[in-house]
């Protein structure tokens, strides 16, 4: 029993000692025994000792046990002391940056072209090559020894002092050395009685590498004999392409080449300088590409030379005079367009061959093909309007008519259209047919932002025959006139740190809405140190004026400015008083700007608008000094009683005051009461406008401020919707000594201004519910 005991004890703990006593023989077992050559001074001490190169594998000795060896390498340790210096602070240097990347990457410009001309010519050929080559090249400069007092305008001319030839030559490579050799990688020196098709140039540059020492144009060899003579120089006639490379290695020598090498041709000395001191011959072919030229005869016509050779050419010469410049010019590019045409129709003819093996199958080619498809619109508020016209009339209007009068750009586009739907046309049926307009039937059009202005037109044609018979056919035809190539207009740099002075004109009627308008303006501007200054114009009336010391109609209006005043001491509102029987907007504005220096930004706005920082910081940045003035487009909420003519109280609607929604108000196109511009643009737009105003005094009470900017400026006059600017309903007394179309503007604005269509015809429809029964 004792034994059962005992084993019923030792069974729980058996597997935990049978453990402990398994890892204790496995690590025994694991462990090798290294001996080391220990020496004891007993007798009967063996001696086990171990090869010298032996290595060690078994347990490591403890740190903690030190050989002789090792006292004796501690007893040889010295140590080194390292003084201490302390570190000079340098001074603080201004790191200097480039204005642009590309200056501190090293990027440099293609092509710097210069055009050899002299004092005779500069007014003729001269004007003719720039005009022919300027808008294709982006750096073009014309040297010349003398010219005349007034030089050709839209021309860079850099004068020599000179009229020799070889010394010209010598200064004009020493310009591009000097100025223009850190920017440009390629330089092409071409004579002013010279053609040159500019965009080849462009293309072969892009193929040729500046890191060679090239010499390219039309080799000719010097004339003359011996070894001094060998190599080719490039004649000047017809232009050559000079890499950097080569400049840079001719550099160190121009001062040389200009004592040592004795020429009568400025091209020879150029090429004999090239040659001596960099050994580089002029090519007229270079890695499979070549120079193309073509030598024009004394009385050739350019329409009637019809060899490849001419067609392919770079550069053509001699060039007589001007006329023949341009006639030369006309030709390359009605033979650059005819290949365009060409390379653009095979296109189309891939993209239809290959369109036949896709998925969709000949519906991948949308037409035009290479166009972008059409717009598809995902609801029905998406969906584009297209606008009915006939050749006399247009049936979408931009203020709201049902039908108006074709003119303008919109007459001369319906007759481009037209016409280019006859010729296209013609070409498809001759010779078989011959087709003449009778009448346009229909006409639509609309605009697609992903693609340009689609038309379809109904047209009425007479087609003859190749026998001379005659028949009236109805034709229906599609144009689209795609977009083209977009172009980003550059803008100068406006910044959002500009103080910007708002300016409130205040009437009598206006009074009750300035309390609401400094507690809005408060929030947002003094409370946020907002750089803006708040200015008051408090126009009195001749009688109101006169009473000004015993009953001031704006006294209220100041006594709040003074609380707001001590309530933010950093904050000063001036105010302005004026005296007029007619008020109006340019008559206060020649008051204020005489207060103001030129360059302060004025923002003009009504009492009820709602000014806050976001839209302050737009108007910054859409006025621009000497550029463009704007003119934001308002959110203007309906009167209450008639989006809230259900509801008890506003507070009880749907719809809450401020919510930008079609039930809530409108953006009124029709008021042009804020604007932002600069003091110096306002000044020189009425400087323009004093002439007429001495004819006519009543012209600075019949117009407004845009009025003024848009028919005397050549300012760009901005006008946008701006959500961020918010304008109570109120009633809008309209100025009946305005012109007729700025009266009729503001009456129709206050009459949209009431409320929506929907909204207007509920309430008549329940007027008329309610007389009836």
């Amino acid at each position: 029993m004792r034994f059962s005991m005992l084993v019923s004890f030792l069974r729980p703990i058996g597997p935990v000692v049978i453990g402990i006593s398994l890892g204790f023989t496995l690590s025994l077992l694991s462990v090798s025994w290294v001996g080391e050559s220990c020496n004891f001074d007993g007798k009967d001490s063996d001696d086990i000792s171990l090869p010298q190169d032996s290595t060690l594998k078994g347990a490591r000795k403890p740190s903690s046990i030190s050989t002789n060896n090792d006292v004796d390498s501690e007893e040889d340790f010295e140590p080194r002391i390292v003084p201490y210096k302390q570190v000079q602070q340098s001074s603080n240097k201004k790191l200097f940056r480039a204005k642009y990347i590309s200056t501190e990457l090293g990027m440099r410009e293609r092509l710097f072209v210069g055009v050899l001309t002299s004092k005779a010519t500069l007014n003729t050929l001269g004007v003719a090559v720039n005009h022919t080559i300027s808008h294709h090249l982006d750096h073009v400069v014309f040297f010349t020894g003398t010219h005349h007092r007034k030089v050709p305008h839209g021309m860079v001319v850099v004068t020599h002092g000179d009229e020799r030839p070889i010394w010209n030559m010598y200064q004009t490579v020493k310009y591009m050395v000097e100025h223009a050799l850190d920017q440009y990688d390629w330089f092409y020196l071409v004579q002013d009685n010279t053609y040159t098709e500019a965009d080849r140039v462009k293309a072969l540059v892009e193929h040729l590498s500046m890191a060679r020492q090239l010499y390219m144009g039309v080799p000719e060899e010097f004339i003359g004999g011996g070894e001094t003579t060998k190599g080719s120089y490039c004649t000047g006639g017809f232009g050559y392409l000079l890499s950097r490379t080569l400049l840079l290695r001719l550099q160190p020598f121009l001062e040389n080449c200009r004592n040592d090498i004795l020429s009568s041709r400025p091209d020879e000395w150029l090429g004999r300088c090239i040659v001596d001191y960099s050994g580089t011959n002029c090519v007229g072919e270079h890695e499979g590409l070549e120079y193309s030229h073509y030598k024009l005869d004394k009385n050739s016509d350019p329409y009637k030379e019809g060899n490849e050779q001419y067609k392919n050419a770079l550069t053509v010469h001699p060039v007589s005079n001007p006329e023949q410049m341009y006639r030369l010019h006309k030709h390359f590019t009605e033979l650059e367009l005819q290949r365009t045409n060409n390379e653009i129709a095979k296109l189309q003819a891939e993209i239809k061959n290959v369109s036949v093996v896709a998925f969709d199958g000949n519906r991948t080619a949308q037409w035009p093909v290479g166009i972008t498809p059409p717009f598809e619109p995902k609801s029905r508020f998406e969906v584009l309007r297209w606008e009915y016209f006939t050749e006399e009339h247009i049936f979408s209007c931009a203020d709201g008519s049902p039908k108006c009068e074709l003119r303008g750009v919109d007459r001369v586009d319906v007759a481009d259209v037209i016409g280019v739907a006859l010729d296209q046309l013609n070409d498809k049926y001759k010779p078989v047919l011959r087709l003449k307009k009778q009448q346009l039937i229909n006409g639509y059009r609309r605009f697609d932002p992903t693609r340009g202005m689609e038309y379809t037109l109904d047209l009425q044609l007479e087609a003859v025959n190749q026998k001379g018979h005659s028949r009236s056919v109805a034709k229906r035809v599609h144009l689209v006139r795609p977009l083209s190539h977009i172009e980003i207009i550059p803008m100068p740099y406006v910044t959002e740190a500009t103080r910007v002075h708002v300016i409130i004109p205040l009437t009598l009627q206006d009074r009750s809405h300035v309390s609401r308008f400094l507690e809005g303006f408060a929030s947002g501007a003094f409370e946020t140190s907002e750089n803006a200054i708040l200015t008051f114009l408090f126009i009195y009336d001749p009688l109101e004026a006169q009473q000004v010391s015993q009953n001031d109609i704006f006294a209220g209006v100041k006594a709040q400015i003074n609380v707001y005043e001590r309530k933010y001491p950093a904050v000063k509102i001036p105010w302005i008083s004026v005296k007029t029987e007619t008020p109006s907007q340019i008559k206060f504005m020649d008051i204020i700007s005489k207060k103001h220096p030129v360059d302060t930004l004025f923002f003009l706005a009504e009492v009820n608008t709602n000014v806050n920082l976001e839209f302050l910081n737009r108007c910054r940045m859409n006025s621009i000094n000497n550029w463009q003035v704007f003119f934001p487009v308002h959110f203007q909420d309906f009167h209450p009683a008639v989006t809230h003519h259900d509801q008890q109280a506003p507070a009880q609607a749907n719809v809450t005051p401020g919510d930008l929604v079609r039930e809530a108000g409108r953006f009124d196109r029709g008021a042009f009461d804020e604007a932002c511009f600069y003091n110096s643009d306002y000044m020189a737009t009425r400087a323009h406008m004093s002439a007429d105003v001495q004819e006519n005094e009543e012209l600075l009470e019949s117009l407004d401020i845009y009025d003024m900017f848009v028919k005397y400026s050549v300012l760009h006059v901005f006008r946008a919707v701006e959500p961020a600017l918010h304008q109570r309903h109120r009633e809008q007394p309209c100025n009946p000594r305005l012109s007729e179309d700025i009266y009729h503007r503001c009456v129709q604005s206050s009459l949209e201004g009431l409320g929506s269509r929907s909204q207007l015809a509920m309430l008549l429809f329940e007027q008329e519910h309610g007389n009836s029964t």
